[in-house]
């Protein structure tokens, strides 16, 4: 028998020691770590150092706005695009919710939706936020939060039919604001002049969004209680389904293309794209092609070394595009964004969550468990450079090395990574029932030798889940589950096991408020300081941001004397 249930349930202690990790991690800074997330190990020291790498960046990136509560932000330092004067931006949202529905505090998650909710979701760009709050209720539990802003949901789905052509039946979008400038679509559209402005495009990325989004809205309007609302999108979502497998799939590429919806001397109206972009693999990343091998069969071009296989990781266009890693836009003389050809993990943590789904829920034979994880160890590799850790915008897909490299590129959170390691690598499957599903992306049991996650919450629970593949590691071999520190189920190999889990109501969400944020400059409170009385290092240190990286300094310093020094806060 490959799967065993135990009844009752076995005690298991803790195997990994959370202080000690969190201590090394991140020293002084340890409790915030300790009480808040999954601690993980494993057999492949880059992951695990990238993975709590990255929980370093979730941290970094809460910006407390006081009465206001928590956001995450995009840049640590503000950019002049930014919603005012709370540095916030909405494309990466999908990314953010799906990284903090993991902290055992879910007053992160839960600020940043009702902040999004309340207006702070301005649209600026494309995103799929309706469907990462129902993937946060997939993790919590918690029905009162996922439905809190149903409405407002509502509204802002309807606000996009200004970009929706009733006649084709698909959404369309600039290129730019679907936070992928210079495309194929862009470029082309200028003649190859350019490409930052332009190429509006029928995208397989916000239709695909918008499926995601309308499908979620129908699930939490049924949460709800609502039917008429959970009928009309989930005809919404079906109708959209059909269209992007209709009109966007295009036969000759194998692939999902945009199709143009502007019309000029360069391109015309409804005629596809020239080449495949990796953009057309965002589907996967909501399940949302049919489970149909003339489909799947876009993914081998993901493993061609001609195409999208880049040395050190996934191009966004192939090499045979006219255009391809051609420069256009610079800051000076340093390079800027552009998605002709660069790494981009941004879109590469779509590939990944989307392989993620196409291995659990398809049948298809063009690409298997060791891409994945092969992909999964090269993405994490991008994350280092000359030995210290550090995510940027954009790499080189033949070096890996940074393209962008400006001031604000450093610790970015515009992709994702601990919930590839939790719902990919170690296979945490989020459901709405009452089932507990974990199915690791190993290939076989010598892919990874022994992982361990630990009091990971889910459904009002802590749950670990522990790999061994031959039992000196851990002491036991194979895969077990525990549910507040309880064993309840183990199989021998490698693969799927399920349990019922009960779910509990989460605890109330403390919300203490911090009276001395300061978010306008000129407002209280104010600060003023013995020395060092620069305007912007008196703002950081109260402006509501705390990191700890050296490529951006943070905060007031006093000025070098031996006297002594003083910080202090006007509340007004």
């Amino acid at each position: 028998m490959a799967a065993l249930a135990l009844a009752g349930g076995a005690s298991a202690r803790p195997a990994l020691d959370s202080h000690r990790i969190a201590v090394e991690r991140f020293g002084n800074d340890a409790p915030w770590y300790e009480g808040n997330i999954p601690f993980f190990e494993s057999s492949d020291p880059a992951i695990d150092a990238v993975y709590y790498y990255r929980w370093s960046v979730v941290r970094a990136h809460q910006r407390d706005l006081g009465a206001q509560g928590y956001v995450t932000t995009e840049f640590l330092d503000d950019v002049s695009w930014q919603r005012e004067p709370y540095a916030t931006l909405n494309d990466a949202t999908g990314f953010h919710l799906g990284e903090t529905r993991w902290l055992r505090d879910r007053r992160y998650a839960a600020d940043y939706v009702d902040y999004m909710y309340r207006g702070g979701n301005d649209r600026h760009f494309s995103d799929y936020m309706a469907d990462a709050v129902y993937g946060r209720f997939l993790v919590d539990g918690d029905r009162g939060e996922a439905i809190r802003h149903l409405s407002v949901m509502r509204h802002i789905y309807r606000a996009w039919d200004e970009r929706f052509d009733f006649t084709k039946g698909l959404y369309w979008i600039e290129p730019l604001l679907d936070a992928t400038e210079y495309t194929i679509s862009s470029i082309d559209a200028s003649g190859g002049k350019d490409g930052f402005r332009g190429g509006d495009s029928f995208r397989p990325s916000i239709n695909a969004y918008m499926f995601a989004n309308a499908r979620a809205l129908s699930r939490l309007a049924a949460l709800a209680g609502d039917q008429a609302m959970a009928s009309e999108f989930a005809g919404r979502a079906t109708a959209l389904k059909t269209r992007v497998q209709d009109a966007l799939w295009q036969p000759q590429f194998d692939h999902f293309v945009d199709r143009y919806k502007v019309s000029n001397e360069h391109v015309k109206y409804w005629e596809p794209i020239r080449g495949r972009e990796l953009v057309g693999y965002v589907p996967w990343t909501f399940n949302l092609p049919d489970d149909d091998p003339r489909y799947a069969a876009a993914w081998k071009h993901l493993l061609s070394p001609a195409e999208f296989a880049g040395a050190a990781g996934l191009r966004t266009v192939g090499p045979g595009y006219e255009h391809y890693m051609r420069q256009y836009r610079y800051e000076g003389k340093a390079p800027e964004c552009q998605w002709n050809g660069p790494v981009w993990p941004f879109q590469t943590t779509q590939v990944l969550l989307g392989l993620a789904n196409l291995l659990n829920n398809y049948h298809q034979s063009a690409i298997n468990r060791a891409d994945y994880l092969r992909l999964l160890r090269q993405y994490t590799a991008m994350h280092s450079q000359e030995g210290r850790l550090d995510i940027e915008e954009d790499y080189h897909p033949d070096t890996g090395k940074p393209i962008v490299g400006l001031a604000r590129s450093h610790h970015y959170f515009h992709s994702g990574y601990v919930d590839l390691i939790l719902s990919g690598l170690v296979g945490i499957r989020p459901r709405e029932d009452d089932v507990l599903e974990v199915n690791p992306l190993l290939p076989d049991a010598t892919a990874l030798g022994w992982f361990r996650v630990q009091d990971v919450p889910y459904h009002g629970h802590l749950i670990s889940v522990t790999w061994d593949a031959d039992g000196h590691h851990f002491g036991a071999q194979g895969l077990s589950i525990e549910i507040d520190g309880k064993r309840v189920a183990h199989r021998a190999t490698v693969g799927s096991l399920t349990v019922p889990i009960t779910r509990i109501a989460p605890k109330r969400i403390a919300r203490p408020v911090n009276q001395a944020v300061q978010l306008i400059r000129s407002e209280f409170p104010k600060a003023e300081a013995s020395s060092n009385n620069d305007p912007e290092a008196l703002h950081d240190a109260i402006d509501g941001r705390i990191w700890f990286y050296p490529e951006l300094a943070n905060g007031w310093t006093p000025s070098p004397s031996p006297a002594q020094q003083w910080y202090a806060i006007d509340l007004g």
